[in-house]
């Protein structure tokens, strides 16, 4: 099962695309420009491009979860939706979906959320951010065969850079994070468990194709957006 559970979620091109962005961030924030932003996060820009450059590697890792069973999966195809085209895996012979947590797009952006919740102890505005921004996503969420569930890419970024804004000047950068990255996992995967089955997807994974480019990039460009508004480094509570 390992073998074919690990792949890209994006195809080559998309994928090169989501570097090219990585790498260019990578040569603002030595030229200092958007240091300032990832210190409003409240992380080192070393840490936030260790990060980023984490959630990228590990886009490739699926830890599975369960079996679900379905009809026969869909196998070695692109899909296209929205603009952006999803690798389906290449399988042979498979008893129906594997359901796996992805790592880039699931297990790194949970922790850092975690972290930034628990810093900055915003408990109740971190709870409306990822309520609301999932309500939105979930309306816009599609079940896509062979994938599983996409959304739009650049809806989590603008409706979160946006509903961060509003709830906290002060906090709109990690409200952002926090917001994007747990309100797109829920409102698009979690909240369609039920619909996975039946997609006749080879994985179907929870972070990872359909989702991924738009939490990946809710960590970049989220937070500069909010960053941009918010008038200093915010202090942790205590």
């Amino acid at each position: 099962m390992g073998s074919h559970v690990h792949y890209l979620p994006l195809t080559p091109v998309f994928f090169s695309f989501l570097v090219f962005v990585f790498v260019g961030l990578i040569i603002l924030i030595q030229l200092r420009i958007l240091r300032y932003a990832y210190m409003k996060l409240g992380v080192s820009p070393l840490t936030a491009l260790f990060l980023l450059f984490g959630s990228l590697i590990g886009s490739y890792f699926n830890i599975p979860i369960t079996i679900l069973p379905g009809p026969s999966v869909r196998s070695g195809q692109v899909v296209e939706y929205f603009g952006m085209q999803y690798v389906v895996p290449l399988v042979e012979q498979w008893p129906g979906t594997v359901l796996a947590v992805n790592v880039g797009g699931a297990v790194i952006p949970t922790i850092m959320s975690t972290y930034l919740v628990i810093r900055y102890q915003l408990w109740f505005k971190a709870a409306i951010a990822v309520a609301a921004i999932a309500f939105i996503i979930h309306a816009m969420a599609t079940p896509v065969h062979g994938i599983g569930i996409a959304v739009p890419v650049f809806v989590p970024v603008v409706a979160t850079a946006i509903l961060a804004f509003i709830l906290s000047r002060e906090y709109a950068a990690p409200l952002a994070y926090i917001g994007g990255s747990m309100g797109t996992l829920i409102g698009a995967d979690l909240l369609n468990l039920d619909k996975i089955g039946g997609l006749g997807a080879p994985v179907a994974s929870i972070g990872g194709a359909g989702t991924f480019d738009g939490i990946f990039l809710t960590g970049i460009l989220a937070v500069l957006l909010a960053g941009i508004a918010s008038p200093s480094r915010p202090k942790p509570a205590w």
